[in-house]
């Protein structure tokens, strides 16, 4: 895998940390819950109880991504063939989206452990870089070093108390630093946050190519936004579809062109032999273990890589729009 050293005086988390104060301000308008809970921490239901809202979805991919990336709402209607995308980027992207939003802290609890139901759930987000608990940020270089935190949980209730104490231990932070964001993926601020994972997925698959992270400098990402489907795993098969399927990346990268122009060919989803059906179907067919489904199908639909030292651009991968009408749209 390739290594890269991150701006270590880049804190995701403090620079995330006025974008968590707004969000709790907004609170009522964005349709979210907060409270505290018994120790002290701030616990946001974007969904679960609460409504949510596409609005609060947005800030909170924006905090998943440390503050180091924006993400918008756009119509394409008549143009696209959907009527809602999302719209990232990022002059930041390994940070934002390795270090910072993906979604690759495991928490788990057993039923033993929690006095009822087991708990799993994966963390994302700035306090990801607090714990360092993944072997990616020895790759990156990367550690962040703030008095706060944020993390964002895809979970239908609430964490317990031991993988609480787990979070502010492995972070070292006191309760009142830490907050969670808590997004089902059924809910309209979960699917939404989802979905801006479309430049993440493609750094991911970068990363997994063995491309050199230190040369991809800027990225910029579309896909679109699905309506949330109430069954957990139809609604996690249109977030992946969205971008399997949708999902459009821009990277600008330095160095050689040879490695440019590979990274656009294999980087599409389409080189999966899992590609072209609904990710819901795929994840039922292998009994719901994601480890058994295709890593190369975790990738945007189609990519362009601009080498900003040539000034050449390659393409790869394409759109499969006509699939999305199919899994979303019904006949009026």
């Amino acid at each position: 895998m390739s290594n890269t050293t991150l701006p270590a005086a880049l804190s995701v988390n403090l620079m995330a940390r006025p974008l968590v104060e707004r969000l709790l301000a907004d609170a009522d308008a964005l349709g979210l819950q907060v409270r505290r809970d018994d120790t002290g921490v701030h616990i946001v239901d974007a969904g679960i109880e609460a409504p949510g809202s596409v609005a609060a979805g947005l800030r909170v991919g924006e905090i998943c991504m440390g503050g180091l990336g924006h993400v918008n709402l756009r119509s394409g209607a008549g143009t696209e063939g959907w009527p809602t995308w999302l719209d990232v980027r990022s002059s930041q992207p390994v940070l934002a989206c390795l270090g910072s939003q993906y979604a690759g802290w495991s928490l788990a609890a057993t039923k033993e452990e929690t006095g009822g139901k087991k708990f799993f759930s994966l963390g994302s987000g700035p306090a990801r870089a607090l714990a360092v608990k993944e072997k990616l940020f020895a790759e990156l270089g990367y550690r962040d070093h703030a008095p706060c935190g944020v993390l964002v949980l895809e979970v239908d209730r609430a964490p317990p108390k031991i993988v609480i104490d787990k979070l502010l231990r492995d972070c070292g932070l006191a309760p009142e630093a830490l907050t969670l964001i808590l997004t089902p993926t059924t809910s309209l601020a979960g699917t939404t946050q989802v979905v801006a994972r479309v430049l993440e997925v493609a750094l991911h698959k970068a990363h997994e190519l063995g491309f050199a992270l230190a040369d991809i400098v800027e990225g910029a990402g579309t896909a679109p936004l699905p309506s949330p489907s109430a069954d957990g795993v139809e609604a996690m098969g249109r977030t992946n579809d969205a971008i399997l399927y949708g999902g459009r990346v821009h990277l600008a990268v330095r160095g050689d062109d040879a490695a440019a122009r590979e990274l656009a060919r294999a980087l599409p989803s389409r080189n999966s032999r899992d590609h072209g059906r609904s990710f819901a179907l795929i994840f039922k067919e292998v009994d719901y273990d994601f480890y058994k489904i295709d890593g190369a199908l975790f990738a945007p639909a189609e990519v362009w890589v601009s080498n900003i030292d040539s000034g050449n651009t390659w393409h790869g991968g394409a759109t499969e729009m006509g699939l999305l009408q199919r899994l979303w749209l019904q006949e009026s």
